[in-house]
């Protein structure tokens, strides 16, 4: 497994965190996003978003809606950005058709990934966002899985 670090030590870091994540994701389409409540899991995905050409100011979490569907303006490809908070059981999220979601091609970010584990591909990027508490900086690594 190949792991990626970025250190994020203040938000005017965070666009360029964002772009050399970015840089790495290579042909991955499901990213799944682990952190404490308040560690900048949707604060990353919202650069993220902006990275990956999604210039409107749409990209909130999803925490009612469980998905939120974005479109690049520059690529025109969809993002689907998962927040699996709300989620009881793996089976609601089989209703609402996740894994179809992630079988699709598109990029799909997964905030609260541990609700939905067992339904993620084999293929999916761990992100474990962590905030250090001395200087409330952020280390994001990136886990790629094995090919």
């Amino acid at each position: 497994m190949k792991t990626i670090e970025l250190n994020i030590a203040s938000l005017e870091q965070l666009d360029d965190a964002a772009r050399a994540f970015m840089a790495e994701m290579g042909d991955y389409t499901v990213f799944a996003f682990y952190g404490e409540m308040g560690a900048g899991k949707t604060t990353f995905i919202n650069a993220l978003c902006r990275q990956l050409g999604v210039e409107t100011d749409i990209t909130t979490s999803p925490s009612f809606a469980i998905i939120n569907e974005y479109r690049s303006d520059t690529t025109a490809e969809l993002i689907y950005h998962f927040d699996c908070y709300r989620l009881e059981n793996e089976a609601e999220a089989q209703d609402i058709g996740a894994e179809d979601y992630f079988d699709c091609g598109a990029v799909c970010l997964i905030e609260w990934p541990e609700r939905i584990e067992r339904l993620l591909p084999d293929d999916t990027v761990r992100v474990d966002i962590t905030v250090n508490p001395d200087d409330d900086s952020r280390v994001v690594k990136m886990t790629l899985p094995n090919d």
